[in-house]
């Protein structure tokens, strides 16, 4: 910047090139944090943006993929996983991770097929029973992860899948069985005027879950967490209990996961579920929550979801080999990461913009 007293002496032309350079100082950061909150949003769209190209591009490439039967097959393929993500979310919301929900599902159609075969069962004891064998593993989870303080729920987690797993294993020994209620088999296989129930559960959950983290004090509290752990904590909020809720919240939907997954082909293995956790978290990621806590919204993990039933519904369609598909899932999961880092840095740099301008 030029001085008052080098002004004077460079004459009229200096000191109008300095005005000049005071009045233009501004606008350049306005313009660049335009351009940067316009990336922002798109990023932030972006989950509806891919599946939106995914529609298309599938449409054109096989005549069969917006036909209505394909559409219903669409729904239900993503109804498993969409629950599943719903349940994951609110773990990722708070810095954790479950990766244990995919042998849940499959410990909770083996607990159900043994309920169903005793001669006091009923349909609602079944399904209470697959959603109970659900939320023990939650709860095995947030003990560990909480009052066990072991730092790492990635590997308590790993754990309670072996456990899930095994206890599977053991009580079906290994077997495939069938034979489950009418009410399990409607709710995995059925349809309302047209529409699957699957479809419909799903849409049930994810009115339920976005209102218990947009309209709720314990949804604000949640990301509150996600965000600030230490802050949260200050402030008084209960951390522990929130976040022991989550995992059991995720246990409950793993469950749900199970009575649909058993209920489509009224089979209960326990193998079923069998990498179901990458699914779920792949969603949530596509989704564009993050992995270090804090962000992440209903509607999003649900288009992802889609997006990830739509890349496997249209390949099917193409002939492509599974094991391309399993290529694709990955290469999705690696850009939608990189994506979460972009935006991460674009937020910073905003809020470094924002308080370099605010007067002290």
């Amino acid at each position: 910047m030029v001085s008052p007293s080098d002004s004077t002496a460079l004459g009229a032309d200096a000191s109008v090139t300095a005005e000049e350079i005071e009045a233009q100082g501004p606008r350049r950061p306005a313009t660049s944090d335009r351009l940067l909150a316009s990336a922002l949003w798109i990023l932030k769209l972006g989950p509806v943006f891919v599946l939106v190209i995914l529609l298309i591009v599938m449409a054109v490439l096989s005549p069969y993929f917006l036909t209505g039967r394909n559409i219903q097959n669409l729904g239900v393929q993503s109804s498993i996983v969409a629950v599943l993500a719903l349940g994951q979310l609110l773990v990722i919301i708070c810095r954790g991770i479950d990766i244990s929900v995919g042998s849940v599902v499959g410990l909770s159609g083996v607990i159900g097929v043994t309920v169903a075969g005793t001669s006091w069962a009923s349909g609602v004891s079944v399904i209470a029973s697959m959603i109970a064998a659900g939320l023990a593993i939650g709860v095995l989870n947030a003990f560990f992860v909480v009052k066990g303080r072991i730092p790492m729920p990635l590997i308590v987690t790993l754990a309670t899948l072996g456990i899930a797993r095994g206890v599977a294993l053991l009580i079906s020994n290994g077997n495939t069985s069938t034979g489950f209620p009418s009410v399990v088999t409607t709710l995995g296989s059925g349809y309302v005027w047209e529409i699957p129930v699957p479809v419909i559960v799903v849409l049930g959950l994810t009115a339920g879950f976005f209102v218990l983290t947009t309209r709720t004090r314990y949804g604000l509290w949640l990301y509150a967490i996600g965000g600030n752990p230490e802050g949260a904590r200050r402030i008084g909020l209960p951390v522990n209990k929130l976040v022991a809720s989550t995992y059991m919240l995720c246990g409950v939907t793993a469950g749900i996961a199970g009575i649909l997954t058993a209920g489509r082909t009224d089979t209960a293995s326990p193998d079923a579920g069998t990498l179901l956790e990458l699914d779920a978290i792949t969603a949530v990621v596509i989704g564009g929550a993050s992995l270090f806590g804090g962000r992440g919204s209903v509607p999003n993990v649900v288009v992802g979801a889609l997006v990830l039933g739509t890349i496997r519904n249209g390949l099917d369609l193409l002939g492509v080999e599974p094991f391309w598909q399993t290529v694709a899932i990955g290469s999705s999961v690696l850009v939608a990461l990189e994506l979460d880092v972009l935006r991460g840095a674009i937020e910073e740099r905003l809020r470094v913009r924002q308080s370099m301008r605010e007067p002290a």
